[in-house]
């Protein structure tokens, strides 16, 4: 009979304790994907998967080291153990590593309120296939499209637990469902693609598959005809699609480990303004249906509801145990870790404040710019904020869409970009991270 991810978790602390470990943590997830590609109105690519993944931290004193298998057998988890025991006995020790104390951990959560899981059957193949089928067909029904790169469909569903030595233990389950299209309009050197997708926790809340191929193959056409405008500094209007890169930016930098190594463009900026008086980004993982919701970190520790920026004013780090014990602080209850990884921070669901204007007003108000709908490739310095990036979108002339641009490179720094920003009302409320279209009033635009 198979062992329950609780289990195995219990199992590996056993083994642990018996291999000379003073204290350890484990994880195990089980679960399965189903996923469905079309092509030209028949089957392309089926994949489904199964399996039970495992993974065993051990602490010899301040000395720590991780492991991880697929095999689940009782030698092997005796075998991972006193590996892993062995490996952390010729680590160096690391002052900040260790499990919470007792007081710390989380307890009386309540899963039911997060909605994880969609309690709904798994959908069968042929389920999949016709909403990939449905994708397609309507973007190729898109007067110029030229073909569908891919339709796909997918399930997922997963069970994980966390267990230590300190006395955690707890689980939970997660479900997924996606729907996604690309097409490509023109032919030739003229050729465009772009896409469309949704993915849900329940299945009842996915958006309709004819909805996602139409609007995948209606972003494709509007793109042909693409030009380069001419150099300069202009008003940069980030569109729904791709604002929400521009807080990962703020994240990123607000991170206890970047922080604690003294690589952040932020790290002089708490308590400070670093967005408008009127804008905050709150980090809620209580969210119901939410991808980034969950009741406890990677640590056992609570998770909880906070302002990260609030009324404009940067008020604290993201951070994991060991971050904060570098910082000489508390944790955020942020820590997130893979199988066969050790904890890091991490942020959970996040929301910017919306604005009270519509994405087509600031169109409007920003008269001769660039919406950007697509970025590609990256360049951020890490400790001064200059930002660098190629991107495509639409050109603004008087207020009004002109055409297509394409091979555009937009540049600036954050803390400038992030003083000017003005919020949409064009969120979707259902996203990990609630974002508006963004308008930063000025940055450099290399063109023609």
């Amino acid at each position: 009979m198979t062992q329950s991810p609780e289990t195995l978790c219990h199992a590996l602390l056993d083994a642990a304790r018996k291999a000379g470990a003073d204290s350890a943590d484990a994880m195990a997830a089980e679960g399965s994907s189903l996923s469905i590609e079309v092509r030209a109105g028949t089957l392309e690519h089926a994949e489904r998967s199964e399996g039970v993944d495992i993974g065993l931290r051990v602490f010899v004193g301040k000395r720590q080291a991780q492991v991880s298998s697929s095999d689940t057998r009782a030698e092997t988890l005796t075998t991972m153990a006193e590996r892993a025991v062995a490996m952390a006995r010729e680590a160096p020790e690391d002052p900040y590593a260790g499990l919470a104390e007792p007081a710390q951990l989380a307890q009386d959560w309540d899963l039911a309120a997060l909605e994880m899981a969609d309690p709904t059957a798994e959908p069968s193949p042929e389920v999949l296939q016709q909403d990939a089928l449905r994708a397609e067909a309507a973007c190729a029904a898109v007067n110029g499209i030229s073909q569908v790169q891919s339709a796909a469909a997918g399930y997922g569903s997963h069970r994980i637990h966390l267990a230590a030595s300190n006395g955690f233990s707890g689980g939970y389950a997660r479900t997924s469902r996606s729907i996604s299209c690309v097409g490509i309009a023109g032919t030739g050197n003229g050729m465009e693609r772009d896409h469309d997708g949704d993915s849900r926790t329940f299945q009842a809340d996915l958006r309709d598959a004819s909805e996602i191929g139409q609007t995948a193959g209606h972003r494709a056409v509007e793109r042909l005809n693409a030009r380069r405008p001419k150099t300069g500094a202009y008003p940069v209007l980030f569109d729904e699609r791709i604002s929400s890169s521009l807080i990962g930016h703020v994240l990123a930098a607000a991170n206890g480990a970047a922080i604690a190594r003294g690589s952040s463009w932020l790290k002089d900026s708490l308590g400070q303004q670093i967005l408008p008086e009127a804008l905050s980004v709150i980090e809620d993982p209580f969210r119901p249906r939410a991808s980034g919701s969950r009741p406890f970190d990677g640590e056992g520790l609570a998770t909880r509801r906070r302002a990260i920026i609030e009324n404009g004013m940067l008020t604290g780090w993201t951070m994991d145990l060991a971050s904060a014990r570098k910082l000489g602080l508390e944790s955020t209850g942020n820590a997130a870790r893979g199988i066969g990884s050790v904890p890091s921070p991490s942020n959970w669901n996040i929301a910017l404040t919306q604005g009270a204007q519509s994405r087509a007003n600031l169109i409007r108000d920003m008269g001769t710019g660039l919406l950007v709908t697509s970025m590609i490739g990256s360049t951020i310095n890490p400790n001064t904020g200059d930002y660098s990036r190629g991107c495509s979108g639409f050109w603004v002339e008087n207020g009004e869409i002109s055409y297509p641009v394409n091979e555009v490179t937009i540049a600036g720094n954050l803390l400038d970009m992030l003083k000017t920003l003005v919020p949409a009302n064009d969120a979707r409320g259902y996203l990990s991270r609630v974002v508006p279209s963004l308008l930063v009033e000025g940055m450099t635009l290399a063109g023609e």
